[in-house]
Formats: structure tokens, C-alpha cells, sequence
């Protein structure tokens, strides 16, 4: 699971694709709305065993929403990829049906600071949402009512 903020601003994903490319397709659709928004990538970058691109979401995410993210490439688009005409023998000029899922994950959207591998900060659902009493001040007040009986 990808864990990214509501920031307006450009957003780093690293991916291990199926597939490495330098151009492809993202599809991200919010689980809450099923709304989809496409984006496309042309300046990824392999970088070992990953695949570094950047994204700037338009709308912004909203916090606490889960997306699914999934990365292909889309054949029906003259140049998205190079190798086209060795990859898929339909006549190159029509258009064709092939999509190429590269990658497909989980998105969840937080403001939180979620550090588990280095600083074993944890997602908390509640957070800010009420306050606890540490006082441990356990004395009690007792209200004894004596009635005299009168004879």
C-alpha cells in the first residue's frame, strides 16, 4: 500500500512495475466516490529495480479515502510505446484494444506522519478527535446521610 498526503504539490510514487517503461498511463479511482482520474507520465525513471515518477493530483486526494492505482500502457495511442509494432501484430495504423497492466496497488490518503520501518509511528484513526485523562487522581468523594429515628 502507497501512502500519500492531500498536498496539492508534486508527490514521488516508486514502483516495482511488471514492466519498465519511460512513458505509460494512471488510472486512479477513490474507493468512497468510485470517481476515476487519468493521468499521463512521460519522464519516469528507472532506478534500480524501481520506477520513480512524480504526480500532481488534480483534485487534490481527500483525506482518509482509499484509491486504487494502476499503471498501463494503452496501445491505442500512436508512440506510447516504442516497441508497438513488435509487440502487437495488428495492422500499426488502426487502432488497437491492447492495454498492458504494468502495476496495480493500493493508495490510502493521510496528513499523518505513518514512520512503521524507522520512527514506529502508526496510523491512528482517532487522532485529535478526543482527549484522555492521565490525572490517575483515584480519590472519591463518599456522601453518608444519617437520619436519627425520633420515637
Amino acid at each position: 500500500m502507497i501512502i500519500l498526503t492531500t498536498s496539492a504539490t508534486v508527490q514521488a510514487l516508486s514502483v516495482i512495475p511488471r514492466e519498465y517503461t519511460d512513458a505509460f498511463s494512471v488510472s486512479i479511482t477513490d474507493d468512497s466516490t468510485n470517481v476515476t482520474k487519468y493521468y499521463d507520465i512521460t519522464s519516469a525513471v528507472t532506478s534500480g529495480n524501481y520506477l520513480n515518477f512524480n504526480l500532481t493530483f488534480n483534485p487534490i486526494l481527500v483525506e482518509n479515502h482509499f484509491y486504487d492505482l494502476r499503471l498501463y500502457i494503452d496501445y491505442n495511442y500512436w508512440n506510447t510505446n516504442y516497441s508497438f509494432w513488435n509487440l502487437y501484430d495488428q495492422i500499426w495504423n488502426l487502432d488497437s484494444e491492447q492495454i498492458d497492466d504494468i502495476y496495480k496497488d493500493r493508495i490510502f490518503c493521510t496528513d499523518q506522519d505513518v514512520d512503521q520501518l524507522n520512527k514506529n509511528d502508526h496510523y491512528e484513526l482517532n487522532k485529535g478527535q478526543y482527549l484522555t485523562y492521565d490525572g490517575y487522581d483515584n480519590t472519591y468523594l463518599v456522601i453518608w446521610k444519617i437520619e436519627k429515628e425520633i420515637h
